[in-house]
């Protein structure tokens, strides 16, 4: 068995301070806990500000959190981030009552909802082609009802899951959700 360390050691909200502990206050605030991706960004208070924000600017907008979640799950899929994955199968499950059989489509860019699987599958595609998908991809997006709205909030959930996947991988954050092996 490897076992691998953390490349960035997390911060205990306990010993945490200034910037650094009013943001996990935060994070323990809205969430009632503070996940281990969120003790490691708390290295860089801008990092762990700048997800914040872009996890609540996301979250106000017209894609609900069943989708959100999903779209989190494909990209932490195409990744490789295990964290991530973890994370969001149990969210969307727990939080946002998505069915395991949705959650585990989303794996795959795939969704029983045609209106669902296109921003699933324009998610996967962005990702893939840094965001030179051709008109094809948006066309075949906008067939299924995808709105310009929903397009740019992709772009944006997109943004913000890379971010989480890039640095957990590149962080060794230790996994403290339940977890689901890539």
């Amino acid at each position: 068995m490897i076992v691998t360390t953390a490349t960035i050691v997390p911060i205990q909200p306990e010993t945490a301070t200034g910037v650094a502990k009013d943001l996990l206050d935060q994070v323990q605030k809205g969430l009632g806990l503070v996940p281990n991706m969120t003790k490691v960004m708390a290295n860089s208070p801008a990092l762990l500000k700048g997800y914040l924000a872009l996890s609540a600017a996301v979250g106000s907008g017209s894609l609900p959190a069943a989708v959100r979640e999903r779209l989190a799950i494909s990209t932490a899929q195409l990744n490789g981030c295990e964290y991530c994955l973890s994370a969001h199968t149990y969210i969307g499950s727990n939080i946002a009552k998505v069915d395991a059989v949705e959650l585990d489509a989303a794996r795959r860019a795939e969704s029983s909802d045609p209106h669902v699987a296109a921003l699933l599958r324009l998610s996967n595609a962005i990702a893939e082609n840094a965001g030179d998908v051709g008109d094809d991809a948006i066309g075949v997006a906008r067939a299924a009802g995808v709105t310009d709205t929903e397009i740019g909030e992709v772009v944006a959930n997109l943004a913000l899951n890379i971010l989480t996947n890039y640095f957990n991988v590149l962080a060794n954050v230790e996994n403290d959700w339940p977890v689901v092996g890539l």
